[in-house]
């Protein structure tokens, strides 16, 4: 019951994904009447795929987390971190509008979550992951700027509160996913000869996926 209660929370926080999709894809100083409907200037998802998507990720979180408290944080993140998957392979930008909100949240519901009876976390493990791998990130940024965006150092924050609540075993199998998961897909663009060496491959839904994983792994240990 409670893995239908949340792919039904997911189906309809899903469904309303495309529009915000759109308008956030939408190049700075691009004229909106160019780009009227998400299928028009913009092509993407669909509004049912992306239903199926984020109602599959809610369903998972609520089969691994049971009824702990923490499951409505990740109830809350999910379709965020969806859009905003949607947004970067769209553009290869990741808003400002989107990135702090989902770490003021992922802080705020998971420090919610904490005061309620049996949590599976800690709320001083989340401030700490969201610490530790925005700087992370941050100083990889510093060291090679080409590789990634000051968009990338922000999703970090919500991301690593997310992972730092299971640890930080869970923040570096999290965050080895994510480098995982998109050097895989750049050697699927080379081998199918769709991408080249200067070919930009934008992180954050990479770095969405492993987060994902790792608190799909670290909900399934407690």
């Amino acid at each position: 019951m409670l893995t239908a209660l949340a792919a039904l929370w997911g189906a309809a926080t899903g469904l309303l994904l495309p529009r915000p999709a759109h308008r956030l894809s939408v190049e700075p100083g691009e004229p909106w009447r160019r780009a009227r409907g998400w299928l028009g200037v913009r092509p993407g998802p669909p509004a049912p795929l992306l239903a199926a998507v984020t109602a599959a990720a809610c369903a998972l979180l609520a089969a691994a987390t049971g009824t702990r408290p923490e499951l409505g944080a990740w109830l809350l993140l999910a379709p965020v971190a969806v859009l905003l998957a949607t947004v970067d392979f769209a553009v290869h930008r990741l808003p400002d509008v989107l990135t702090l909100p989902l770490a003021g949240l992922a802080l705020a519901a998971l420090g919610a979550a904490a005061l309620l009876p049996e949590p599976g976390g800690s709320w001083r493990g989340a401030v700490l992951g969201a610490l530790g791998l925005g700087t992370g990130y941050l100083l990889l940024l510093l060291a090679y700027p080409r590789g990634m965006g000051f968009g990338d150092v922000k999703l970090a924050l919500g991301l690593g509160a997310a992972l730092g609540w299971y640890g930080w075993g869970v923040l570096f199998i999290g965050a080895f996913a994510g480098v995982l998961f998109n050097g895989l897909y750049a050697l699927a663009l080379v081998v199918t000869r769709r991408a080249g060496r200067k070919t930009e491959i934008p992180f954050g839904p990479f770095m969405t996926l492993g987060a994902y994983a790792g608190v799909l792994l670290g909900a399934m240990a407690r």
